[in-house]
């Protein structure tokens, strides 16, 4: 017994971990010791990790590898934080196996990360690009990851990738016997695939336009109409008009959806800005995040892109009512018992609603007999605050039937997008050197600076903010929207007609009651 003692050792290992979307270095430390068979993990870890005990002791033997009669002690330091998931499988696996002298401690230089199978097979495991891109920040020279997970890692620049199908290749690649070769780059193939197009709606080109205008300059919008009016259709093809996101966007927006496991090893990076439509049973939550352990809400999702909300007054008051900080701070934090964290919510929200409860109102069928109390009921569903923060109101007419049967070709969403790009290269350039990327992000001193009227301008603002009854914040919010239509119109100054149009989107009479 004193003989086993004296050659026992610790072995570390790195490793990575998740804390929200972010990723942070674990060390694995794996202690070999005489007495009782034991098999202990300490450092604060949930029940998966526990489990880690009895994948990690089969995968062993299933490999043709003896298992260590000893006592194991493993730490997953910082033993203060809290750990969770099965990717500490792997690095345990590898630590025992080093300390029993079976392979040589890995390089300090190398991290580890994945979840075996009790065969020793190696499975994918979520957030894999922000734990590479931590790895990088930590030094962390080479990765090691499951197969399924090795194009995601690449993703993170300056680090070597490797993807591990099963215990035993990873045990002759460390030895040396048979190596393992490093993953390639992943790069985007050229597609044809094209989504829903403008192309397809027939008529309703004042609302077309208001959804250009919400591309250009990254604008909330309200669309109320009867049903079948095309408030739907036309949502679910803003994306097909939105500018393209930059790397920079794409792998933010990546590692939110990487830890909600929602990338694949065919498509590990987001090509095209997210479009969100969650259901309006969803909890508040769910729309924001939680859990025990937090997690990314739809909110976060839709990072860079669009939240599209059907149905509006449909959603609990709640749900609705978490959504206006994040509206105004492009960020959420949920605080919970296991930890706080702070996650991104840059998004462009869409609201699509019936003007009442029937869907109705207005039409010119007549066949709505709500009462005008009624009415008022089902739009007040909509506080005033979330109303304040939609930068458009507008109107969706039911569509005539000469439209329907009209024979020539709507313009396309390319052409739409073409303009957009346009107004959003001035937006660029306007802001650079910040981290503003639209008009609609302007703080007010950008407001003040970027959105100054002539006489004329000022005297239709002042009889637009005593007639409708703007507050503060829709007074800037107007201001952006006629900044926008000014840069789409190629203009340096925001001119009268310029504000005009913009305070027709704030002029929707469903709204004032």
């Amino acid at each position: 017994m004193r003989k086993r003692e004296e050659n026992s050792m610790v072995t570390a290992v790195r490793s990575l971990g998740l804390q929200g979307i972010s990723g942070y270095g674990v060390t694995v430390e794996c202690f070999l010791s005489g007495g009782l068979p034991a098999f202990d993990i300490v450092g604060l870890g949930d029940t998966a990790v526990k489990e880690s005990r009895e994948r990690v002791r089969a995968a062993v033997k299933n490999c043709g590898v003896k298992f260590p009669v000893s006592r194991i002690t493993v730490n997953l330091a910082p033993a203060g934080r809290k750990k969770e998931g099965t990717l500490y499988d792997l690095p345990i696996l590898l630590g025992i196996l080093a300390s029993a002298e079976e392979i040589k401690p890995p390089a300090k230089d190398a991290a580890f990360v994945g979840e075996l199978s009790l065969t020793g097979t190696l499975r994918a495991v979520n957030g894999v690009l922000p734990m590479a891109m931590a790895a990088v920040r930590a030094g962390i020279r080479t990765l090691y990851v499951p197969a399924a997970n090795a194009a995601e890692a690449t993703l993170a620049d300056g680090v070597t990738v490797y993807g591990v199908p099963d215990v035993v290749s990873l045990v002759q690649h460390l030895k040396g016997e048979k190596k393992l070769s490093p993953q390639p780059k992943w790069q985007a193939e050229q597609t044809s695939e094209t989504g829903p197009d403008f192309s397809d709606v027939m008529g309703q080109e004042n609302v077309k336009r208001a959804l250009e205008i919400a591309a250009a300059g990254g604008h909330n919008i309200l669309l109320i109409g009867s049903p079948g009016a095309g408030k739907s259709m036309l949502a679910r093809r803003l994306p097909s008009i939105l500018p393209d996101m930059t790397r920079k966007e794409a792998l933010e927006a990546t590692e939110i959806w990487s830890v909600a496991g929602l990338t694949d090893s065919s498509h590990p990076m987001l090509l095209h800005r997210p479009f969100r439509a969650p259901h309006h049973t969803l909890s508040a939550s769910a729309m924001t995040g939680g859990g025990q352990t937090p997690k990314p809400g739809e909110i976060s999702l839709a990072h860079h892109g669009v939240l599209f909300l059907d149905e509006l007054p449909e959603f609990h008051r709640d749900v609705l009512e978490v959504l206006r900080a994040p509206i105004e701070d492009g960020e959420v934090t949920i605080t919970r018992a296991a930890g706080s964290i702070t996650l991104p919510s840059r998004f462009m929200l869409v609201g699509a609603m019936n003007p009442c409860r029937c869907g109705w109102y207005g039409h010119p069928s007549g066949r709505c007999h709500c009462t005008k109390q009624q009415v008022e009921k089902y739009v007040e569903k909509i506080s005033g605050p979330m109303l304040d923060r939609m930068d458009l109101h507008v109107n969706v007419p039911s569509v005539e039937f000469e439209a329907m049967r009209r024979r020539e070709k709507a313009e396309s969403s390319a052409d739409v997008k073409a303009r957009v790009n346009a107004a959003r290269d001035v937006q660029k350039q306007r802001f650079s050197g910040t981290n503003i990327t639209c008009n609609a992000q302007m703080t007010p001193a950008m407001v003040g600076e970027f959105c100054t009227l002539d006489a004329a301008g000022e005297k239709l603002l002042k009889g637009a903010f005593e007639r409708l009854g703007l507050t503060a914040r829709s007074h800037d919010r107007l201001l952006r929207v006629a900044r926008t239509i000014a840069d789409l119109d190629g203009s340096e100054k925001i001119e009268a007609h310029h504000l005009a149009e913009a305070i027709q989107y704030r002029n929707t009479d469903i709204l004032q009651g």
